[in-house]
């Protein structure tokens, strides 16, 4: 399931990511990298902000859509 249908404070383990080279390369220097832990701290929008490794990151549907929980 992508990362825009898990629910505000759920911990999920990051078990792929999808889209370009550009696109995952970018997210894995955000460090959305498979066997990660992230937890969704809030949605508004379509935007999802999440907490991972002691860091929080938002990020536009459209990303967050390429994150697999």
């Amino acid at each position: 399931m992508p990362l825009t249908m898990a629910g505000v404070g759920q911990m999920c383990t990051i078990q792929r990511i999808g889209g370009n080279g550009e696109t995952r390369r970018f997210l894995e220097n955000l460090g959305f990298v498979p066997g990660t832990q992230v937890t969704v701290l809030s949605v508004l929008g379509g935007s999802v902000i999440v907490n991972i490794r002691d860091s929080r990151v938002a990020l536009n549907e459209e990303m967050a859509r390429r994150i697999y929980l």
